[in-house]
């Protein structure tokens, strides 16, 4: 093989060209970047049904708050109204693998939490509603200043992808 001391030809250059492009989608979609996003919705009081084993939340505050981890460091909030039909949305969505929360709460100057899997949300009014499992402590049948730690969720971050418009946004302001 002899090397042209003037480069490659301009034929040459642009086959390569197309066959790097045409391998990119490929590259692309095998490294697609995702991050894991957490959950915090806060409320000025809750209740809970052990009958119906069902959490409410009231005067839930009407922006949920997210973000992540490194490396790619977004947060920010959105509407709890949008929060709620988020639930549902993708392949990897809350609905098809429910998350772990911790109810946290101050009780006689004393944290406590309660862990518990949250299903079935429902927004009626200030109010939010969820179906729970305790997993670990203790549910008070009632308290007041209560915060809602919701488990991660991985999403693509690609524009492309699941929400991907909004998902920029999430980057740069509120989503309302």
């Amino acid at each position: 093989m002899t090397i042209d001391p003037a480069g490659p030809s301009r034929r040459t250059f642009l086959a390569a060209a197309v066959a790097v492009a045409a391998a990119a989608p490929a590259v692309m979609a095998e490294t697609e970047t995702t991050a894991d996003f957490l959950f915090v919705q806060t409320a000025q009081a809750m209740r809970f049904d052990a009958a119906t084993s069902r959490l409410t939340l009231t005067g839930v505050s009407p922006a949920t708050l997210f973000f992540t981890d490194r490396p790619e460091r977004i947060a920010g909030n959105m509407s709890t109204a949008r929060f709620v039909p988020f639930w549902s949305e993708g392949a990897d969505s809350f609905q098809s693998d429910p998350p772990n929360a911790d109810l946290s709460l101050i009780e006689d100057g004393s944290l406590r939490q309660t862990v518990v899997v949250l299903k079935d949300p429902e927004l009626s009014g200030e109010d939010l509603s969820y179906t729970v499992e305790i997993l670990k402590g203790e549910m008070p049948a009632s308290a007041t200043e209560v915060a809602l730690f919701i488990d991660i969720i991985g999403r693509p971050l690609t524009p492309v992808s699941f929400a991907g418009a909004d998902r920029r946004a999430f980057r740069r302001a509120a989503i309302y």
